[in-house]
């Protein structure tokens, strides 16, 4: 039997949808890229993180700002969310799919790591906080699309990470110019930066190239693997979510015909490069490779399949047609995954 939330929006939602129009031009412009009774839940979904999100960077000294937002999150998976609208529909959320806790307080985590102003020295690191900020996103994206298997929602949380880390090799400059660094320290000073020096005088150099290179080829690794998990995905969520994966994939691609310079102008794909892009992946979708079910889980995403083991949902009807242009649906994947994953970070 099918689940879906409740065809009469309540006001709530749609008040959510309100400040989803004032926060994103595209994700209006798009009518959606999943099914109703998907789209609805991810509005809820997006509205509290971006309500978060801002609770995090307009106070980021204040401790007392993450205690709340913790807060109101127990309140919510009480059933007794305050009078607030974004946690009333995050509570429609939880209540219909048995999110698991841990996963909208992973990304919390992530927030309090950006205001905190974190140090990643690492890939290993780096990763912990992609897990947080974009992993545990797909995660709570795939039981809303109805995934069980963890090996699926492992290559859901590893898509997430993926595209986190084509946005941090993407934004180096836009980042280091607001005092910002996500790209490994270590691989910096193997490349012969020094960190602290090359954020004071953000430039482009031969050796930066090879850093933001390793990154993106990280992120590639984790496009090919987690592409995989499509297949086991309903058929009406397919094409977009390969779509998306390669539209973003792209990003990096841009970055790399830059001569990996993103210090001085930011990679945007075409619009004629993402239609050819939408074609192929519709065609991919008709014929998905088979889930890969053997390579273990990227360990930094281990404690979010651990959240979902156990998690019961109501079974997703597949079959069930998308009402939406499939171009503009895209569009609104791609605007949501970014928002979600991407917090103004802070260092």
């Amino acid at each position: 039997m099918s689940h879906t939330i409740p065809e009469q929006m309540p006001l709530d939602m749609a008040a959510c949808e309100e400040l989803m129009r004032g926060g994103s031009k595209s994700f209006f412009a798009a009518s959606s890229l999943l099914p109703q009774r998907i789209r609805t839940s991810a509005i809820a979904l997006y509205a509290f993180c971006r309500v978060a999100d801002d609770a995090i960077d307009l106070h980021p000294d204040d401790p007392e700002a993450m205690q709340q937002l913790l807060q109101r999150l127990d309140n919510v998976y009480a059933g007794r969310p305050g009078n607030i609208i974004e946690d009333r529909a995050l509570a429609m959320v939880v209540r219909a799919y048995k999110l698991p806790r841990e996963l909208p307080a992973a990304l919390l985590e992530g927030f309090a790591w950006d205001a905190a102003g974190r140090h990643y020295e690492t890939m290993d690191e780096l990763h912990d906080y992609c897990a947080r900020v974009a992993g545990s996103v797909g995660a709570m994206m795939a039981l809303i699309m109805g995934v069980k298997n963890k090996q699926v929602l492992a290559r859901a949380c590893e898509l997430g990470n993926a595209m986190q880390l084509t946005n941090i090799a993407r934004d180096v400059g836009e980042d280091a110019r607001n005092g910002r660094l996500y790209l490994p320290r270590s691989w910096m000073r193997e490349a012969g930066i020094d960190p602290q020096a090359w954020l004071a005088n953000p430039v482009f150099t031969p050796q930066l190239a090879s850093v933001i290179g390793r990154v993106l080829l990280e992120a590639d690794r984790l496009y090919k693997q987690a592409s995989t998990g499509v297949a086991a995905l309903p058929r009406d969520c397919r094409s977009a979510i390969l779509a998306a994966a390669m539209i973003y994939s792209e990003i990096g691609q841009v970055v790399a015909k830059n001569c990996m310079n993103s210090i001085d102008e930011r990679a945007v794909v075409s619009k004629a490069r993402k239609l050819t892009l939408l074609c192929l992946a519709k065609t991919r979708a008709q014929l998905p490779s088979r889930c890969d079910m053997q390579t273990p889980a990227l360990h930094a995403i281990t404690f979010l399949i651990q959240a979902c083991e156990g998690h019961s949902n109501h079974t997703i009807n597949a079959s069930e047609p998308s009402e939406r242009n499939f171009d503009e649906r895209v569009e609104w994947m791609i605007d949501l995954f970014e928002r979600l994953s991407v917090p103004r970070k802070r260092a």
